[in-house]
């Protein structure tokens, strides 16, 4: 069964004439991404952006789990791909839901029917599609307002997709879409989450670290390190300086009177 991975972007849809720009850096940022996973194809279409394993090798979880952490993604969907055509939309939910409702107490269906000329409105298809979920788990049992599980089918342009619901992303804007910065990075917790808000709205960053050793260890220079390291995992490649500011410090204190 062919899967992809659906990504729903926010605030970009907001940008009138610079959109394309914005979506264009996104799907680059992504590509950069899902090449550490294999071979993908990486297009967007009707305001999503979708990534499509080209071989068996791809590690669709891995990218899955990495775009959680993408700056500019609201929402990420794990669904399989179908033809338009209710008979496989409904075959292909037996095949691929009822391993996500294992465990659930209940589940509802929501369609969205983005290709108009498809035959059978939104209402429809999460009837037939809930109505053929349920006799094939019949232990589990619809609610359609307090749902443990919702499923959604998506009829669009490019195909039918149904997924179990959708992940939220880190949102924002993608990065380097706002210019680059310089961050002052300590050892301590301010300075990387002040780098993951700079991050988040679209800034590039280059991180920056004073050190003093040896009156200062080893051991705080690594924690800076893993702390620059965590923080790429969302802003992407950080290019670190550390700095030593040991010999300035004793010329000061050798020149300087302590008052």
């Amino acid at each position: 069964m062919k899967e992809v991975i659906l990504c729903k972007y926010g605030e970009i849809v907001l940008k009138g004439a610079n959109r394309g720009w914005f979506e264009n850096m996104l799907c680059r940022r992504i590509r950069e991404c899902a090449a550490f996973y294999g071979n993908f194809e990486v297009y967007r279409a009707q305001s999503t952006i979708y990534i499509e394993p080209k071989d068996e090798g791809a590690d669709l979880g891995g990218v899955f789990e990495a775009t959680q952490r993408i700056f500019g993604i609201i929402a990420v969907s794990r669904a399989a791909v179908t033809a338009k055509d209710m008979d496989s939309i409904i075959g292909t939910a037996i095949e691929y839901i009822p391993k996500y409702l294992a465990g659930k107490r209940s589940f509802k269906v929501e369609a969205k029917r983005s290709d108009k000329s498809f035959s059978y409105n939104s209402i429809e298809i999460a009837k037939l599609v809930g109505g053929a979920l349920h006799a094939a788990c019949p232990d589990i049992a619809v609610d359609v307002h307090t749902p443990g599980i919702v499923v959604r089918v998506e009829v669009r342009e490019l195909g039918a997709y149904i997924h179990a619901g959708q992940l939220p992303g880190a949102g924002g804007l993608p990065v380097g879409s706002n210019g680059r910065g310089l961050l002052l990075l300590s050892g301590g917790i301010d300075s990387p989450v002040a780098g993951w808000m700079l991050a988040k709205r679209g800034v590039a960053i280059e991180a920056l670290h004073f050190e003093s050793f040896p009156y200062t260890s080893e051991r705080a220079k690594e924690k800076v390190v893993a702390l620059a390291g965590i923080l790429a995992g969302w802003a992407g490649d950080i290019d670190l300086h550390v700095v030593s500011l040991t010999k300035i410090q004793e010329e000061l204190k050798r020149s300087c009177n302590e008052e």
